[in-house]
């Protein structure tokens, strides 16, 4: 059993000792049920809960009747008394006969980690499609275990675990629910299709799109108010932001860009949640380029980033072109950032609050937005085509050739897909560089 410190709000409900199941296996780490668990004390924190104390066990396998061992149960009831504690937080998924078995036993209200993430979700969501997203995700979860909540979902009082749609009565019947849940998918669908539109208008009119993602609270929003100057909120807790927000950046040349922050990732997020939020994460899914955006000042970074990218393979937005952003490195001794490293593709080791960082990061996605130098031979009687030349990105040489006016362009990657069909009969054979190379003559 461990102490924990806490806030001292006096508008704290919930008072509750934490619980962890740690099974035995092989590939057994200490570090990651201890971060696990610390994890499990944020986001209590963060829904408003007094953590009083938390208690780990191990065993070889979960016990089907109390999830932990019938000894640890009357530990556990002991501690609660003796603490004052109303509340017992599970760190993973119970069944509805577990939450039964423990609520007769212990006469305390029963949290899992699942639904503590769906209750911090509730309390966030802002917009109409996050609030009926949260909505849909808890009546999924709740409905196989109605017969497990009973005490739950009578108890008199606000608090974790009755945000949405436990103030409705989820106990009246699963048919009730069954009618909320396909009403709730029918409205999702209406939202999803405006959704689809928005999209569909910004890729036709060639904006290119980028998406920043990572575990929660590595600095997503701070990035992206800081680079467009976005009024978002953010504060150093868990999922600070839950609707996804849209912000243009102007890059150095001249281009637009479109960043849009999505919801944080975590460890076991569930997936009633994933599902429900498809939609939203779904910006991932159609952006150009994802940014990853690491919290590279903690210790489990490394694990962190491999929940992001189980995440996006499970979005099926994993082999999209990734940039992985280092931040908080203003946290790092000199010589840990030298050991930063991404799985895969570019990255880039910033501070969020470093203006020269920023411009750094600005450059990097013109860099990825770019399609290269290529070289055009356009006779200067046709200054449509040399117009149109100009739009296609930024000129950087011209020269005349008798009457023909030859440019080099740096070439917007998405302008040209959509229009450099006109200047094909006008493209220099093997005039065209890799981004980054200089053409010779």
């Amino acid at each position: 059993m461990k102490p924990t410190s806490h806030n001292n709000d006096s508008r704290t409900v919930e008072q509750a000792v934490l619980v962890s199941l740690v099974l035995k296996e092989r590939n057994f780490r200490e570090d990651l049920a201890e971060y696990s668990l610390q994890e499990l004390v944020s986001l209590a924190e963060t829904a408003g809960v007094k953590v009083l104390e938390t208690m780990r066990q191990s065993r070889d396998t979960v016990d089907p009747k109390w999830f932990i061992g019938k000894g640890k149960v009357e530990e556990l009831k002991e501690r609660l008394q003796a603490l004052g504690a109303n509340t017992a937080i599970f760190d993973q998924e119970l069944s509805g006969i577990q939450v039964r078995n423990l609520e007769e036993a212990l006469d305390v209200k029963i949290i899992d980690r699942t639904q503590l993430i769906l209750d911090i979700f509730a309390g966030r969501a802002k917009t109409r499609e996050g609030i009926l997203q949260v909505e849909l995700a808890q009546h999924s979860y709740l409905l196989p275990r109605l017969s497990g909540h009973g005490k739950n979902l009578s108890r008199l009082g606000g608090g974790i675990g009755t945000r949405g749609p436990g103030e409705t009565k989820l106990e009246t019947d699963r048919r009730h629910i069954r009618n909320r849940i396909s009403d709730l998918k029918r409205q999702l669908e209406e939202v999803v299709r405006h959704r689809k539109l928005h999209r569909e208008r910004r890729r036709k009119s060639g904006v290119f799109q980028v998406a920043l993602v990572g575990y929660t609270n590595a600095g997503k929003s701070t990035l992206l108010r800081q680079l467009t100057s976005a009024d978002v909120y953010v504060e150093n807790q868990l999922f600070a932001t839950l609707d996804p927000t849209s912000r243009t950046l102007e890059l150095p040349n001249g281009k637009e860009i479109v960043l849009t922050d999505t919801v944080g990732f975590i460890q076991n997020l569930p997936h009633d949640l994933i599902a429900a939020f498809r939609a939203t994460l779904e910006e991932a899914n159609e952006a150009d380029l994802i940014l990853h955006v690491v919290d590279s000042s903690i210790e489990m970074r490394d694990e962190q980033m491999k929940v992001v990218h189980q995440v996006l393979e499970e979005l099926g937005a994993h082999g999209k072109e990734m940039v992985t952003v280092f931040n908080k490195i203003d946290l790092l001794p000199p010589e840990e950032r030298d050991l930063l490293t991404a799985e895969s593709g570019d990255s880039i080791k910033v501070s969020a609050y470093s203006e020269a960082d920023m411009e750094r990061l600005k450059l990097l996605l013109q860099e990825k937005m770019a399609g290269g130098v290529k070289r055009f031979r356009i006779p200067a009687a046709q200054g449509d085509k040399i117009s149109l030349a100009y739009r296609l990105g930024t000129v950087v040489e011209t020269d005349m050739d008798g009457e023909d006016m030859v440019l080099s362009v740096d070439v917007n990657a998405q302008d040209f897909e959509k229009y450099g069909f006109m200047l094909a009969d006008h493209l220099v054979a093997g005039g065209e560089t890799a981004k980054g190379e200089h053409i010779e003559g």
